[in-house]
């Protein structure tokens, strides 16, 4: 019965002190992510709607050799010329998709996000569907 006690005490504080020597400090964002806003009164949106991402597609190879199809979610950092500057993969499904439609993000022209009438830097989630 002690040396259950015991065991109580020590996994518990050994864990404790596992996490705060091995866990990894603070990443400070020096990208300017912070410059871009979540939400605007009026949001960006692709000039020509999704079709213009769409049409710069190019399905990879690799993903027609193995059929893969899906959705790719992509983080757009639109400017307030309405053009994206970044753009980062929030969820993929790989074999070169994630790539693809990155490249058609970037491609694609934009009608800037507003506050109050005044363009604005805003972030901007889109799904691009790949489908054979």
């Amino acid at each position: 019965m002690k040396s259950f006690r015991l065991l109580a005490i020590l996994l518990p504080t050994l864990l404790l002190i596992n996490t705060l020597v091995f866990a990894e400090p603070p990443k400070n964002p020096s990208n300017g992510d912070e410059q871009y806003l979540a939400f605007a009164e009026v949001m960006p949106e692709p000039a020509g709607g999704m079709a213009s991402i769409v049409k710069h597609i190019v399905y990879p190879d690799l993903a027609k050799q193995s059929q893969v199809e899906g959705r790719v979610y992509v983080l757009a950092y639109i400017d307030e010329d309405g053009s994206c500057s970044q753009a980062k993969i929030i969820k993929g499904i790989g074999a070169g998709c994630d790539e693809a439609a990155v490249n058609a993000v970037k491609a694609a022209k934009y009608s800037p996000g507003k506050n109050k009438g005044v363009p604005v830097k805003v972030k901007l989630s889109l799904p691009i569907e790949f489908k054979l």
